[in-house]
């Protein structure tokens, strides 16, 4: 079982909203660093968004920045990602990874822990 499991991808039209999130499955490793990265077919892994324990830090990609949200959810030890005025481009596998210690470039090999995705698409 991989280490982080996420859900509440699926399918919705342009201009609509999703809510993702991302759970633990196990607790034997420490946060520093939580974020969401997506991959489409064909294409590189791209980061979406990141939040830091400690200090509640968000950092967004320019492609999401003013339509998605990150946050915790301190009752389940989780993250959410809220995603409003979806658009096409927004179709991706979207994967929750996270990082024992702070990163510095917010790039994908900054994390060690990850899930195994769960499918968003936007029909246009």
């Amino acid at each position: 079982q991989a280490p982080l499991v996420e859900s509440g991808g699926g399918l919705e039209q342009t201009g609509g909203s999703l809510k993702l999130s991302c759970i633990p499955s196990t607790r034997t490793f420490s946060v520093s660093s939580m974020a969401w990265f997506r991959q489409a077919p064909g294409k590189e892994r791209e980061f979406v968004a990141a939040i830091d324990w400690s200090e509640d830090y968000t950092h967004y990609g320019d492609s999401v920045k003013g339509r998605f949200t990150i946050s915790r959810d301190n009752a389940n030890n989780a993250i959410n990602l809220q995603m409003n005025n979806l658009k096409p481009e927004d179709t991706a596998t979207y994967y929750c990874a996270a990082s024992s210690y702070l990163v510095v470039g917010y790039t994908a090999e900054e994390y060690a822990y990850w899930g195994q995705g769960t499918q968003v698409t936007v029909s246009s």
